[in-house]
């Protein structure tokens, strides 16, 4: 049972990733409403700008599909490995933490060097979580080879 723990932080992560997609939502049918922006810019992404807000809020729901798709193979290898004990799940928290914080920040105030902190604080934990991994994993081999 063990193994299944690091479900939860990834449902956090798709938790998150649903929040930004409501925001992102909310924010272009506000600037349409608003009259920033016509809907035909929606349809192809082109001849207007988009306004700050909701490009900031799709830059930051594209964003949740790079990195954290190494988060996502991480807890799924850990749990196939049988990795998923106390160290890989505080890992995981702490990824989850660190994307969280890095979200408040850039959908929030934007302080670039606060948000640079935060994002390079979730690669770090994401770095050290596959170096766990792969140490446990080359254990694992060592014991049984």
């Amino acid at each position: 049972m063990h193994d299944l723990q690091l479900i939860y932080p990834m449902f956090a992560m798709v938790l998150l990733t649903t929040v930004v997609l409501g925001m992102l939502f909310r924010s272009r049918v506000s600037a349409v409403q608003q009259g920033q922006v016509t809907m035909k810019f929606y349809r192809t992404y082109q001849g207007e700008a988009e306004p700050e807000t909701p490009a900031k809020r799709a830059r930051h729901f594209i964003n949740l599909f790079e990195a954290p798709n190494l988060f996502y193979a991480a807890c799924l290898a850990a749990m196939v490995t049988h990795d998923s004990g106390l160290t890989a799940q505080i890992l995981a928290w702490l990824y989850v933490l660190t994307r969280l914080i890095h979200s408040f920040i850039h959908l929030g105030g934007n302080r670039v060097k606060y948000r640079l902190r935060a994002y390079f604080a979730s690669w770090i934990v994401l770095v050290v979580f596959w170096i766990h991994l792969v140490w446990h994993t080359a254990t694992l081999s060592a014991m049984s080879g």
